[in-house]
């Protein structure tokens, strides 16, 4: 066990006095005891350890040096207490803050740069072909088969969003034109408009897990939380039962506002909504001429729900968990939030083959520029070369049970408190989830 004359603690002696007991030194230098309180989040006890020093004049009689305790989240054991607390697969070491994100992207291997017409082309038709089954399979099949078809059709136009994602990250063809033209048709049908969304999103990975400049999801803030009796249910469900389509509402408040975009961008932002707009104008009334509003239902309204679905499932996993922080500006690090606090987490892999491998979410968050279609080289190079820093999961009911019952309003010491510690009277909802919602791992 490791310590330095600088962690050293002095003993006095003097003329005598009633002892002060000094709680600061016995809260650092005490062996601690930590443990995980009911709603999975750390906490720290301290065995009773006195220190006194007296108040009066004092002469150094010699140093004693104390073993100081590793950090909790340094410890190999915790950490795997934890991730089979939280359904990871492994919880990561804390990134030294001397390692730059220059650092990581150095590591990695030229060739996860590098643009291939062919599999961007070929990742547009693995979608096209997929989503025309996803229809033809909703056009036959009889009501008690729809929820599958409309499952697999929703994950198949989410492969559509991936394809846009590429190309709002450069990542899809050498040709910005190319690029513009593919990303605003793959957004159309999804009734998101491509530059509002490419704005926003770039500068989620400028500030991810950054605290009020963050544009994707955060915790809750508590003066928010504890504004309003109807603010605070609709938060509570928001972020509990109905947190699967919380995306809906960051697509309806985010994308289009003109005043929350800079005059530079304003011209580009009304193209796109000019887009959308249209295929709203034209597109709807088709669907329903031809096969009438349960029609529009059918075809498009529950695969929207289905690619929200995953929307907003595959950002709060990729972001969320209760020992990944969010932080201030002055205490963030680039390094740490995008590899620390990234989550890779396998799905089946019929999922992973028709959102085109977005779930590989590390490397994108150390380059954005690494075409979807090598971020799985990519990450196994982050593995080999950072392995130790990685929070990996596959996906469970555990890891969904964590996220949507614990992870909540900001704490700037525990990361996350939950909803049912503040207010538990109006937090039924999350005691609900807590009961129903299946414990695997």
């Amino acid at each position: 066990m490791a310590c330095t004359l600088a962690d050293s603690l002095l003993l006095f002696k003097g003329s005598y006095q009633k002892p002060v007991l000094r709680r600061d030194i016995a809260a650092r230098y005490s062996p601690g005891i930590f443990s995980l309180n009911s709603n999975g989040l750390i906490q720290k006890r301290f065995r009773r350890q006195r220190n006194f020093v007296t108040r009066n004049k004092v002469t150094v009689i010699h140093a004693v040096a104390i073993p100081v305790q590793p950090a909790p989240v340094e410890s190999a054991e915790y950490r795997k207490q934890l991730a089979e607390d939280y359904g990871f697969r492994q919880v990561g070491e804390p990134l030294p803050d001397d390692v730059t994100l220059k650092d990581v992207i150095n590591s990695l291997p030229k060739e996860v740069f590098e643009i291939d017409d062919v599999k961007a082309w070929k990742s547009v038709l693995i979608s096209v072909t997929s989503y025309a089954l996803g229809l033809f399979m909703i056009s036959k099949a009889p009501w008690y088969l729809l929820p599958l078809a409309w499952v697999w059709t929703g994950t198949a136009i989410t492969g559509f969003f991936v394809i846009g994602h590429d190309c709002a990250h450069r990542s899809f063809s050498s040709n910005k034109l190319v690029e513009d033209i593919v990303g605003t048709l793959a957004f159309m049908p999804l009734i998101y408009p491509y530059e509002p969304w490419r704005f926003k999103h770039d500068r989620h990975h400028a500030k991810t897990n950054m605290l009020r400049e963050d544009t994707a999801w955060h915790p809750v803030w508590k003066d928010e939380f504890e504004s309003t009796p109807l603010l605070r249910k609709a938060i509570i469900y928001g972020y509990g039962p109905f947190r699967c389509w919380m995306s809906i509402a960051h697509w309806l408040m985010w994308h289009f506002d003109l005043k929350k975009f800079r005059p530079s961008e304003v011209p580009r932002v009304k193209i796109s909504l000019a887009c959308v707009f249209a295929f709203i104008a034209i597109g709807w009334p088709l669907i329903i001429y031809k096969t009438g509003i349960m029609g529009w239902i059918k075809f498009w309204l529950m695969p929207w729900l289905g690619y929200h679905f995953w929307m907003s499932t595959f950002t709060m996993v990729h972001h969320t968990a209760p020992h990944i922080p969010f932080k201030y500006s002055e205490e963030w690090n680039a390094a740490q939030a995008q590899l620390n606090g990234t989550v890779h987490c396998d799905y089946p892999k019929w999922i992973e083959i028709l959102c085109h491998d977005i779930n590989v979410h590390i490397p994108h968050h150390i380059s954005p520029r690494i075409p979807s279609y090598n971020l799985r080289a990519a990450h196994k190079s982050l593995q080999e070369n950072w392995g130790q820093y990685l929070n990996e999961a596959s996906w469970n009911w555990r890891l969904m049970k964590t996220i949507m019952t614990v992870c909540h309003v900001y704490d700037k010491e525990q990361n996350y408190v939950a909803f049912d510690e503040l207010a538990p009277e109006d937090s039924r909802p999350i005691t609900f989830l807590k009961e129903t919602m299946p414990d695997y791992a």
